[in-house]
């Protein structure tokens, strides 16, 4: 009797698709890059981005449904998760009210973005550049030339800082989702402390030398000026911060006792409740909170999520020819994608051709992990695509709210290709260095 022919392995669904079925996710990117640049006015409009999510993302929702529904369910239940959770922290943020207001001198401001580095990775960077982005104007209302201030803060505060938690930055919530244990990025702590220390040194001998400056050509002692205008620094709203501490505490048990995502997000949506009804609506209003950025993010990652469907599995399954090998490369890869598309989709791409290139399942980051290589592989994604998304205004979510905020305070920010310069002289160096330290 001839012996049984082997089996057939079932194609998986990134072999099924075809390479043109990524063009709704590369317009929906293109579309969050360039919009707010030829189009601000429209693009400001949270009617238009879910108009333009429904038009590219219901489509290929329907047709990938129809040959595996399973990946279109586990998406949706990803992006659910995804943004009740930062609508928790938004929330929870946006109570939390600063009073008063530091001396706007060089130790301050650099005392003010430290601490925002640390607050990112716990209330996220779009919170805490909420959170401190009006303290830091009030500080420096008496100054003239304050543009490097604020392109700092988005460097530190509203990028380099969430690097160390899943409610840091959207590209290591989405890890976390995906099966990276809730305490595994911290172990970046000295890419973290590298980063953002060098961020702090520099930012410090900069306004120093600007702010001596200032006394100069003013005829001022701007020390004096900034003191006499300094108002005590006291918190208001703050049983969010029991708030917050609740979040961290149910990302932590549902990850330790692998509880049902139903559970995570109930416990989740009851904070979120609880803050939104126990906050005074004047804490609300003095922390100018309002619903536009959490829906602008809904209305967006809906897209994203959908589109982005076809674009991951076939990373997955034939990520292996973009010829990615080493740390360094994935980093570099990941960063440069992410300075001008949207960091969180890229850390998925990235993570997809990572766990192709090792032969593991892209929906489980936690068999990545488990891979020799896998770790070192995960973490140079992670940090290209939280690192990087400060290279831009587009590259990350707070960075054109900080701008403006501050253009509505009335500083002058740079522009596009302003800012371009700033993060190509100072920061583009800076990952040089950490490539040389931690990914050769």
């Amino acid at each position: 009797m001839p012996p049984a022919p082997p089996p057939v392995p079932t194609p998986v669904l990134g072999d099924l698709l075809p390479l043109w079925s990524v063009v709704p996710f590369s317009v929906m990117l293109l579309a969050i890059a360039l919009m707010p640049l030829v189009a601000p006015d429209l693009w400001e409009r949270n009617s238009f981005k879910a108009i333009l999510s429904l038009l590219l993302g219901a489509p290929v929702a329907i047709w990938v449904g129809s040959i595996e529904p399973g990946a279109v369910l586990h998406a949706a239940r990803e992006y659910l998760t995804f943004i009740l959770l930062l609508a928790a922290l938004f929330v929870v943020a946006g109570g939390i009210v600063v009073r008063g207001t530091l001396a706007g001198t060089p130790g301050a401001n650099t005392v003010l973005l430290a601490v925002g580095a640390v607050l990112a990775s716990f209330i996220g960077t779009t919170g805490a550049s909420i959170l401190l982005v009006r303290p830091l104007l009030r500080a420096n209302s008496v100054r003239v030339r304050t543009a490097h201030v604020f392109v700092f803060f988005i460097f530190v505060v509203a990028n380099a800082g969430g690097l160390l938690t899943p409610m840091g930055d959207p590209p290591v919530l989405l890890g976390f989702l995906r099966g990276v244990p809730f305490t595994w990025t911290l172990r970046l702590w000295k890419e973290w402390l590298l980063v953002n220390g060098v961020l702090l040194i520099l930012f410090y001998v900069i306004d120093s030398t600007i702010f001596r400056g200032e006394d100069i050509e003013r005829g001022v002692d701007l020390d004096r000026v900034a003191v006499k205008h300094q108002v005590p620094i006291h918190i208001a709203g703050k049983r969010n911060v029991l708030y917050l501490a609740g979040i961290v505490a149910v990302l932590i048990a549902s990850g330790g006792l692998d509880l049902p995502a139903v559970a995570q997000s109930a416990g989740i949506l009851a904070l979120l409740a609880l803050s939104w009804f126990s906050t005074p609506k004047a804490l609300h209003a003095e922390n100018g909170f309002t619903w536009h950025p959490i829906l602008e993010v809904a209305a967006v990652f809906a897209g994203i999520f959908a589109t982005m469907v076809p674009a991951l599995a076939i990373l997955n399954a034939r990520g292996t020819a973009l010829g990615l090998v080493h740390p360094w490369q994935f980093f570099w890869a990941s960063g440069l994608l992410s300075s001008f598309l949207d960091n969180a989709p890229t850390y998925l791409a990235f993570a997809s051709a990572a766990s192709a290139r090792v032969g593991t399942d892209a929906a489980n980051l936690g068999q990545l992990l488990a891979h020799p290589e896998g770790e070192s592989l995960l973490a140079a994604i992670t940090l290209g695509s939280v690192l990087m998304g400060a290279n831009t205004y587009v590259g990350n979510a707070p960075n054109f709210m900080v701008k403006s905020i501050a253009e509505r305070g009335g500083v002058r920010m740079p522009g596009f290709l302003g800012y371009l310069g700033y993060s190509a002289a100072i920061l583009l160096p800076l990952f040089l260095v950490m490539t040389w330290l931690f990914l050769v």
